[in-house]
């Protein structure tokens, strides 16, 4: 097992001796060797577990933190590629088709999420196979579980009118609770405009629906004024009591909900997790899976066929994603780590009959299936794109009504282009 920088997640001292005795119960003799390149550390674990069960093939897993950068600088490809960002249209020309899998019957096409598979396949071939996958959620207190009465998901309209019956002001006008507020956290103000179809897509670099981001950003300045006041009674509100994190607002008393995504929220301890009840953010009929999803991948040229095939057979195995949850849960993964390579897994059934074995607050509260919205393929570089120019824009677009005097997101991406050249 070999590392080209340090983990992403922090493994304890007990879970590097137990791995480190994974390893020195490897069987002797000659094995078959195949690199695996990849961003997701958790794989480190499932690639050892793989090394035990048999003594014909070895996977020896590199980590990278920017996996799509080094394939592009590298003169010497891996067998096996899983990470994200995979799909963008220069990394993915490095990958073979894998429809053989199918054709074959080496795996089959129902056991994934349908729409998450599809999202895999390129001109009518499946060139990426998903791994996991994350959604949004809105935690509130067990105490106020009786307010909720939808199993699933909420709608922002429902998010809303919950919020607003939560509120309490003073005399004064001022506000001791306030339910929520979209602007609270740019990331959520993000998952508003997927809900409203914003569509962002790679381009040259990234193209968007101008106006499904006008639509939604009017929806967000309406909330603020006709629910909670203004935008400035807001930042006032979250100011004076919201400096913790979401977990322990949510239970503060002072207001209803919280957000947080699938991956932050099982990965908080069993103590934690016991005082929180929770429900996935929806619109319409659609649960939109965040970016930044992993995909497994085999490079085009690589010549170790019989030894690829039998370790992605492994892991697309239901009984084998369940040891691999048990052995993560013995070492002590699972406290820093969610499910499988930190999401559900791209298995259905292992989602929703072996996951709540292992998260018992999921018993009910599985993703449903038929509602479940990919996003679309992104640029390479999306996630700094993300960072340094989307979530700023709605960040300031999402306080006023009044944007024909303010720089477009178009305009700020341009400007960081030409600040910023690739």
């Amino acid at each position: 097992m070999k590392f080209t920088k340090s983990f992403k997640h922090f493994f304890s001292v007990v879970s590097m001796m137990l791995i480190a005795v994974l390893l020195s119960s490897c069987m002797m003799g000659t094995t078959k060797t195949v690199t695996l390149w990849t961003d997701q550390s958790d794989f480190a674990v499932y690639a050892e577990i793989f090394n035990t069960k048999q003594k014909k093939y070895k996977i020896e897993t590199y980590y990278f933190d920017n996996l799509t950068e080094s394939l592009a600088k590298t003169k010497k490809f891996p067998d096996i590629v899983v990470g994200t960002g995979l799909k963008n249209s220069e990394t993915r020309r490095l990958f073979k088709s894998l429809d053989y899998f199918f054709d074959e019957l080496l795996l089959k096409q129902t056991s994934f999420y349908t729409n998450l598979l599809r999202l895999g396949n390129i001109d009518g071939k499946q060139y990426l196979l998903p791994v996991s996958f994350n959604i949004p959620a809105v935690i509130f207190s067990k105490e106020n579980s009786g307010l909720i009465t939808k199993p699933f998901y909420l709608t922002l309209d429902e998010i809303q009118s919950l919020g607003k019956s939560f509120n309490q002001q003073t005399k004064e006008g001022l506000y001791t609770r306030m339910g929520f507020s979209p602007r609270w956290n740019d990331e959520f103000l993000f998952i508003v405009t997927r809900l409203f179809n914003v569509s962002y897509r790679e381009s040259n670099p990234l193209a968007w629906d101008a106006a499904a981001l006008e639509r939604a950003m009017n929806y967000v300045y309406k909330w603020s004024i006709e629910i909670n006041g203004s935008p400035e009674l807001e930042d006032d509100f979250a100011f004076k009591y919201l400096y913790n994190p979401p977990a322990v607002i949510a239970t503060s008393g002072k207001t209803l909900f919280a957000y947080m995504s699938s991956d932050d929220l099982f990965a908080l301890s069993e103590d934690r997790l016991s005082t929180l009840d929770f429900r996935w953010v929806g619109q319409g009929n659609s649960i939109p899976i965040m970016e930044g999803s992993p995909f497994l991948g085999i490079y085009k040229k690589s010549t170790s066929k019989e030894a690829i095939d039998a370790f992605i057979q492994w892991f697309y195995r239901e009984d084998n994603q369940k040891e691999i949850l048990q052995q993560s849960k013995d070492l002590r993964v699972l406290d820093h780590s969610f499910g499988i390579a930190n999401g559900f897994s791209a298995l259905r059934t292992v989602t929703e009959q072996i996951f709540p074995t292992f998260y018992p607050i999921l018993l009910g509260h599985t993703p449903p299936a038929d509602l479940l919205v990919p996003p679309g393929i992104l640029p390479k570089n999306w996630e700094i794109l993300k960072v340094r120019v989307i979530l700023p824009y709605l960040h300031d677009a999402s306080r006023t009504d009044k944007r024909s005097g303010q720089v477009t997101l178009e305009k700020r991406l341009a400007d960081w282009l030409k600040n910023n050249p690739q």
